[in-house]
């Protein structure tokens, strides 16, 4: 079992950054292609961010694609998502999540092998 826990989620005015964290716990990651997802009140939710599992690809959707950045530190089980250039719009809960296929990722299958709780990132005007 992996146990993911996001971090570093907070407010922020536009324009501004943050970074999340996602630790993971109980086996390492390093076999695993790694999400990020959000979920904004009332909407669907959406990828924002993949790394397959040897960092070799990425994928980031067109509405983040130059604002952000995943990255991972096998060293310290814990993948990362760089948000630069924050909008009102890119508020959400920000989920990570693992999964043993690279496809199923950007699928955002339901049923991906784990998921983190969540971040709360409000961006505000």
């Amino acid at each position: 079992q992996v146990q993911l826990v996001e971090s570093g989620g907070g407010s922020v005015q536009a324009g501004g950054s943050l970074r999340l964290s996602c630790a993971a716990s109980g086996r390492s990651l390093s076999g695993y292609s790694m999400g990020w997802f959000r979920q904004a009140p009332g909407k669907a939710r959406d990828i924002v961010a993949a790394i397959n599992w040897d960092n070799t690809v990425t994928y980031y959707p067109d509405s983040v694609k130059g604002r952000f950045t995943i990255s991972r530190d096998n060293a310290k089980n814990t993948v990362y998502l760089q948000m630069n250039s924050l909008k009102p719009e890119d508020t959400a809960v920000y989920y990570c999540a693992a999964d043993s296929a690279y496809t199923n990722i950007l699928a955002m299958g339901g049923d991906l092998d784990y998921w983190g709780k969540g971040t709360l990132v409000t961006v505000s005007s």
